[in-house]
């Protein structure tokens, strides 16, 4: 057992643990349908739903990484938040109407109905890999920090399995729990009381540590600003690091456009309103809670600056890990050693809720795009009691594929490499193809899957420029060096909707063809 934890602490986390769990369960008890199952009835308030957006795109990671951007540099990741809010705004005018004119499942049978069923089996097939890929990863980086905290002897599960593969399993496993009994109900409810729980935790770090400052908040401020970490705004415009205002204002609200508005992670729990009304309140109510919640943790990651530079660390800075910096242990480690006991336990909890939350939304947003846009099209003469039981299975089909994704992702670099930065390669080409959708429909089927497919090879491109010797002078001037992650989605968009609109000037498509494409 960890000796930087006592019995109150493990008896915190352990009912966490165990009441997330029945939590789940107890609120998902009556699942009868597909519509229960992945839409939870479309009867949970738009608050629940605004809740459940947040704590959705709150990982483990960014609950120890945001701070440690903060530790590392200054505060002007918060520009990006600007954009993070804008696109909420734009989607809640805009896209919403959209999604839930009629009852849809996912964002991808929008491209059916206006394109065919082509775009939407490319789109779907993005998603389920991106996703699978990128949660997977997520569940094995988070288990590095909460390895560190836990110790060896709990994370293996009494010496039965690997530290690594124990924490992987604690994850999915119980996230898995919830989410095959209660479905959307349960993972929205279990979500909201997890964001609780993590922005509990970040006030208590923001207000605690200044208390073991000399001259408290005062104090800590001014050493911060005289050292320039809380410097949050750059207005010079560049494609490469560091954050500019460009990048949150363009980049940011782009970014969020295509992951709030066309991958099912996200747009899952919108669908899941009653109405446009709610639909409209739970995007913009999630809109007020994210600029909050990045600058609680930047806070915490500047006032942990300062209290280091007074005191050593009790535990050695661990070296950094593939898709892990040093830099990521610095909250971890502070909670293990200077927050007090049971208080300890809160702030483990709050990063085990974190990570819940993102991947019971990646197993129930896997499972809903392989069982209605995949299956239910092809098997439609079988009933709604078939269609509920594959819907179980593929959720534990799904999260069995997280386990196994989190485990290879353990010493292969490359593969974990491609899955943080497999969101943005795609993101741009999801966004570019729902906007041909629902505007630009003329275009048709066949320039759109054109457009999708060469969104996703220029983006790899521009990641992997090592790929492409010949390239590179004229990138890094063009560009002033490596592309930063923030431009990746603005850049794919266009090139979806460029190559379509080229395709569909240089090979178009008799009208009649639009809908009929597979």
């Amino acid at each position: 057992m960890n000796s930087y934890f006592n019995l109150g602490d493990w008896l915190v986390i352990l009912v966490y643990l165990g009441g997330v769990t029945w939590l789940g369960v107890w609120f998902g008890k009556d699942q009868r349908t597909t519509r229960d199952y992945f839409l939870g009835s479309r009867n949970i308030p738009w608050w629940g739903i605004g809740s459940s957006i947040v704590a959705t795109e709150t990982s483990a990671l960014t609950i120890i990484g945001v701070p440690a951007i903060a530790y590392g540099g200054n505060m002007l990741f918060l520009q990006m938040i600007v954009g993070y809010v804008i696109a909420r705004v734009i989607l809640a005018v805009v896209m919403v109407p959209h999604y839930l004119k009629g009852e849809i499942y996912s964002p991808y049978q929008l491209l059916e109905q206006h394109l065919g069923r082509g775009p939407r089996r490319l789109a779907g097939s993005f998603f389920l890999f991106l996703e699978t890929l990128s949660a997977g990863v997520r569940v094995f980086v988070a288990c590095i920090p909460v390895r560190l905290m836990l110790g060896d002897g709990v994370c293996s599960l009494g010496g039965l399995v690997d530290p690594i593969l124990g924490a992987i399993l604690l994850f999915v496993v119980l996230s898995l729990v919830y989410t095959y009994v209660g479905g959307m109900t349960a993972v929205v409810w279990t979500d909201a009381v997890q964001m609780l729980l993590f922005i509990g935790g970040g006030l208590y770090a923001l207000f605690y540590i200044p208390t073991l400052i000399e001259g408290g908040w005062g104090a800590a401020l001014s050493e911060a600003g005289a050292a320039g970490k809380l410097a949050f705004f750059n207005s010079d415009f560049r494609f490469s690091a560091p954050f500019n205002i460009w990048m949150g204002v363009i980049g940011g609200t782009v970014l969020v456009m295509s992951t709030h508005g066309a991958e099912q992670s996200i747009v899952q729990r919108v669908l899941s309103c009653a109405n446009v009304a709610e639909g409209r309140k739970a995007l913009i109510f999630s809109a007020v809670l994210i600029f909050p919640l990045f600058l609680i943790f930047l806070l915490v990651g500047v006032m942990l600056w300062v209290f280091y530079q007074h005191h050593p660390f009790q535990i050695p800075l661990p070296e950094a890990a593939p898709g892990i910096k040093s830099n990521d242990f610095i909250f971890p480690i502070f909670m293990m050693t200077e927050v007090p006991h049971i208080m300890r336990g809160f702030l483990i909890v709050a990063i085990l809720a974190a990570a819940m939350s993102s991947i019971s939304s990646a197993i129930s947003a896997l499972a809903s795009v392989s069982t209605m846009d995949f299956v239910r099209p092809i098997l439609k003469h079988r009933d709604e009691a078939f269609f509920l039981r594959l819907s179980k299975a593929s959720s534990v089909f799904w999260a069995g594929a997280l386990i196994f994704v989190a485990w290879l992702t353990r010493e292969v670099t490359f593969v974990l490499n491609v899955a943080f930065s497999l969101r943005g390669l795609t993101a741009g080409a999801l966004l570019g193809s729902l906007v041909i959708a629902l505007f630009w429909r003329r275009l048709g089927a066949r320039a759109t899957m054109a457009g999708m497919i060469a969104s996703l090879v220029v983006m790899n491109c521009i990641y992997w420029p090592a790929n492409i010797p010949a390239l590179q002078p004229w990138w890094r001037a063009t560009f002033g060096g490596e592309v930063f992650w923030p431009w990746f989605t603005v850049i794919g968009a266009a090139v979806t909707l460029g190559v379509a609109w080229a395709t569909r000037t240089l090979w178009p498509e008799r009208e009649n063809e639009a809908t009929r494409v597979d």
